[in-house]
């Protein structure tokens, strides 16, 4: 990367000029933009025939949460994650929970600049075992949150991404060189619903899902259960099957309730009944770990052995109790547990 310091401009990876425009090659949108234009996600904006990354250094947001909001069940339980974002997207996601920071134009003057270093100490200082990129999707601030990964990672921090996947191969490639851990949000299973509901493809999340898996970054996928949307248990069946058939039968699975946001207020939000249908349906398939979320005092906020259906991890909201895994395993039957485990 060529990054100067932050009184200057953040010169992006990944683009390249085309005549008096320039091409982003980070997402698939490939936005082609005319100098001052910026691109779909809001933060790559073209300047001078480079391709800039405007957002670098001025999160909108910077938090404690415990890893298991983002949510990663298996990936250091009860452990603290320092979280943040910048504002932008690259999506235009119908419920998105955060569109007042998602979908919002960046305007400098509204943040203070927070350099890499001061991200990872603060970290460090608040004994964080991890920095979560996250709110929005990380995607669209590559840039910075590589510049934090590389430095958290030489201080013995693990890096998180939670994202919608929309990424190219290559970088994300590059982005895996320095993240431990993801969970990746799968809409659906459905190429139409997903430009309906996000204007984006499904085929280039199956794909991130592909090369974390190839890549051996810990993996735990989402679903939200939308009404009238992507509530189709067939559907979803076939989400689960295609999962299973890929090499995902270990990898969590969060299927999320639904609550009405955004330009989805106006529906209901989802039914138990289906959740749990879901949830059958997902275990009757093949996945070893699958969770509902949103959903309180609940049994599957627990984590049982997938063989000896012995209770491992005792969960009630975001507090997690590790009581029967010894070095990764099934304190009962000795089945190696799919996670990272202190």
């Amino acid at each position: 990367m060529n990054l100067t310091n932050h009184n200057d401009e953040y010169i992006a990876s990944y683009w390249n000029v085309q005549g008096d425009a320039v091409k982003c090659l980070l997402c698939p949108h490939a936005c082609i933009l005319k100098e001052g234009e910026i691109g779909i996600c809001r933060t790559r904006q073209h300047i001078q025939k480079k391709m800039v990354s405007i957002v670098y250094g001025y999160p909108c947001a910077v938090h404690i949460d415990p890893v298991e909001k983002k949510p990663l069940y298996h990936f250091y339980p009860s452990s603290q994650t320092l979280s943040l974002s910048t504002t932008g997207c690259n999506l235009r996601c119908l419920n998105c929970q955060n569109y007042t920071i998602s979908q919002q134009n960046f305007n400098k003057k509204e943040y203070k600049y927070i350099s890499p270093d001061d991200i990872v100490d603060m970290a460090l200082v608040n004994d964080c075992h991890s920095i979560s990129y996250t709110y929005t999707d990380p995607i669209v601030y590559y840039e910075y949150a590589n510049d934090i990964a590389l430095i958290a990672q030489q201080k013995g921090l693990k890096n998180i991404i939670v994202s919608a996947g929309y990424i190219n191969k290559k970088p994300l490639r590059e982005w895996c060189k320095y993240i431990d851990a993801a969970n990746i949000d799968l809409k659906c299973f459905s190429d139409e619903k997903y430009l309906k509901l996000s204007k984006i493809h499904l085929k280039t999340v199956l794909n991130t899902l592909k090369v974390l898996l190839e890549e051996n970054v810990y993996l735990e996928i989402t679903n939200l259960i939308i009404p009238e949307y992507t509530d189709d248990l067939k559907e979803i069946k076939q989400m689960c099957e295609w999962l299973v058939d890929n090499g995902f039968s270990q990898v969590p699975l969060h299927f999320s309730k639904f609550y009405g946001t955004y330009k989805l207020k106006h529906l209901s939000a989802t039914s138990l009944s289906t959740l749990e249908s879901a949830y059958a349906i997902a275990k009757e398939s093949g996945l070893n770990y699958v969770y509902l979320g949103n959903v309180q005092n609940h049994k599957t906020e627990n984590t049982f052995c997938p063989v000896c259906n012995h209770l491992l991890i005792e969960r009630s909201g975001y507090y997690a109790r590790v009581l029967h895994i010894n070095d990764g395993k099934c304190s009962y039957c000795n089945t190696q547990i799919y996670g990272e485990f202190k």
